[in-house]
C-alpha cells in the first residue's frame, strides 16, 4: 500500500476536517481538472446552467470538555456549479450554522456566509479562478476571496499563482466573515510542485504579505510501497519592527507493517521568533488537535502515529511531547472514523492533554456528515 507522506500536513486535524469531510477540492484544483475535459463542455450558455450540478453537506457536531461544558452544533452547505462553456463556468457557495446546545457565540461569529463566489476560465494546461473560493497551500487556507491561476503547462510540474484579499472560516465548529487581510494589502503566493522523480516531490514556495512579512520554504517527500520520508524548511523575513524572524524545520519517517501505519515526526521552531507571521493567512500544520503550542518561540515537538483499519473502521492514536520557553506538555489525540455510505460518514476524537505548565485539559466530540 502507498503511504501518505507527511502526515502532520496531510492528517488536517479533527478541528479542521470540515473540508475533507465533504470531499472538497481546492477551487484551483477542480480547475485545472477542468481543464482537462473542456472536450465534454457544454454547447450554450443555457446548457451550462442546465448542465450544472448541486452540492452540498449537513453536519452534526458535539463537544463535550471533562468539566461538562458541551457545544453542539448543526451546519448545512449548499453548492451550485455551471458546466464549462467555451471554458467558462461559474460556482457559488453558501454555509450556515445553528447552535443546537451551549453557545457557539464565541464559534459562530457569524451564523451564514457566502463562503464560494466565483468564476473559472480553464484551457488545456491553464485555469485562472477569481472570486471566492477554497484555498489549500502549505501556508494559506480556508476561503479567501482571491484571484489565482494554475498552470500545468511544463511536464510534472503544476505551478500555482495567486493573491488573497480577504480570509473566511465555514465549518462545523466555526463560521467567520470575510475580513481584509493587513488591512487592504493582502497576501502574494507562488507554489511550484515537481514530481519528475520516481516517488519524489518537490515543492518550494513564497509568500508575501506586504508590510507584514515574507516567507519562503521547500518541501521533498519521498513515498514508496514501504517507506516514506520528508523533510521540510520554512523561513519569515518580518517588516514589522517588533517581530522577530521564524523559522521552521520538520522531519518525517512513514512506514506500514501488516496493514499498520507508522510514521514519527520532529518538529522545531525559531528560538526567538518562533514561526514569525507564517500563520498569518491559514496553515495546515499542527499534527494534534491542540497543538498549536508548536507556533511558540523555541518549541520542539517529537511525536508518533498509528493507524489502522479493521471492520471498515479507521482507527488512530496520535502522541507529541511539546517543550517551548515558557511551556511542556503531553497529548494524546484517539480517533475513528467510518464510512456507512459513500455519502454518510461519522469522526470520534478523544483528546487529553498533560500540561505541566498549565491546567490539564480533557475533551471528546463526535462529527457526523452527510454529503450529496
Amino acid at each position: 500500500m502507498n503511504i501518505k507522506i507527511a502526515r502532520y500536513i496531510h492528517k488536517i486535524n479533527y478541528k479542521k476536517r470540515k473540508i475533507n469531510m465533504t470531499k472538497k477540492l481546492s477551487t484551483i484544483v477542480s480547475g485545472l481538472l477542468l481543464s482537462t475535459t473542456i472536450t465534454f463542455a457544454a454547447d450554450s450558455i443555457d446548457n451550462a446552467f442546465k448542465e450544472g450540478k448541486v452540492s452540498g453537506s449537513l453536519m452534526g457536531y458535539s463537544k463535550v470538555t471533562e468539566k461538562s461544558d458541551t457545544l453542539t452544533t448543526g451546519t448545512i452547505g449548499l453548492n451550485y456549479s455551471t458546466a464549462s462553456y467555451m471554458g467558462l463556468s461559474a460556482n457559488v457557495g453558501f454555509f450556515a450554522g445553528h447552535e443546537v446546545e451551549g453557545s457557539a457565540t464565541s464559534v459562530f461569529s457569524d451564523k451564514s456566509i457566502m463562503n464560494e463566489a466565483n468564476l473559472t476560465y480553464a484551457m488545456d494546461g491553464f485555469a485562472l479562478t477569481a472570486g471566492r473560493q477554497a484555498i489549500d497551500l502549505e501556508w494559506m487556507g480556508d476561503y479567501h476571496e482571491a484571484v489565482v491561476a494554475g498552470i500545468t503547462v511544463i511536464p510534472n510540474t503544476t505551478i500555482v499563482l495567486g493573491y488573497s484579499d480577504k480570509q473566511a472560516v465555514a465549518a462545523e465548529d466555526e463560521i467567520t466573515a470575510f475580513s481584509k487581510i493587513n488591512g487592504s494589502k493582502g497576501a502574494y503566493v507562488a507554489d511550484v510542485k515537481y514530481g519528475g522523480i520516481s516517488g519524489v516531490e518537490i515543492n518550494p514556495y513564497y509568500y508575501s504579505v506586504p508590510d507584514l512579512a515574507n516567507w519562503y520554504g521547500a518541501k521533498v517527500t519521498y513515498s514508496s510501497d514501504m517507506f516514506g520520508a520528508l523533510a521540510h524548511y520554512a523561513a519569515s523575513s518580518e517588516d514589522v519592527s517588533t517581530t522577530n524572524d521564524g523559522s521552521m524545520l520538520a522531519l518525517e519517517a512513514s512506514t506500514a507493517l501488516s496493514g499498520v501505519s507508522l510514521a514519527a515526526g520532529y518538529i522545531k521552531t525559531d528560538k526567538d521568533g518562533g514561526i514569525g507571521s507564517m500563520s498569518a493567512v491559514g496553515d495546515n500544520y499542527e499534527p494534534m488537535d491542540d497543538g498549536s503550542a508548536i507556533y511558540l518561540a523555541d518549541a520542539k515537538m517529537v511525536y508518533g502515529t498509528v493507524a489502522y483499519s479493521v471492520a471498515g473502521i479507521d482507527l488512530g492514536a496520535d502522541y507529541a511531547q511539546t517543550k517551548a520557553a515558557s511551556l511542556k506538555d503531553k497529548e494524546l489525540n484517539l480517533t475513528a472514523d467510518y464510512s456507512f455510505t459513500d455519502s454518510l460518514s461519522a469522526s470520534l476524537l478523544y483528546v487529553d492533554i498533560n500540561a505541566e505548565t498549565m491546567s490539564d485539559s480533557t475533551y471528546g466530540s463526535v462529527l457526523v456528515s452527510y454529503s450529496f
